[in-house]
């Protein structure tokens, strides 16, 4: 599966994880990572093995941080490719996101 997601031993974290392409295929498996989380205060989404990131994929990441509190979200991008970093500067995504 290309979207997997596990929480941390206490369960504050929710961490999900993408694999190749971030792009509207992947909108339904996003969504069923979170959408039904409660306890999770911090969410992180791994970037590790994205190979590629559109527009829609920046849609599903502000839904995340909506669902997670909007402008109170504690929501971290990691390990972005170069590539992927490019696209989330140009969208000045680092305004609404901890990336690391």
């Amino acid at each position: 599966m290309s979207v997997t997601f596990q929480h941390s031993p206490d369960g504050q974290q929710l961490t999900i994880i993408i694999k190749g392409r971030f792009d509207f295929s992947k909108h339904q498996d996003f969504r069923s990572a979170y959408e039904n989380e409660n306890r999770a205060k911090h969410f992180v989404v791994d970037l590790k093995d994205t190979t590629y990131i559109d527009s829609s994929a920046l849609g599903m990441l502000l839904l995340l941080r909506d669902h997670a509190g909007g402008e109170d979200a504690d929501v971290q991008l990691k390990n972005c490719a170069p590539d992927v970093n490019k696209i989330l500067s140009i969208s000045n995504f680092s305004k609404l996101f901890r990336i690391l």
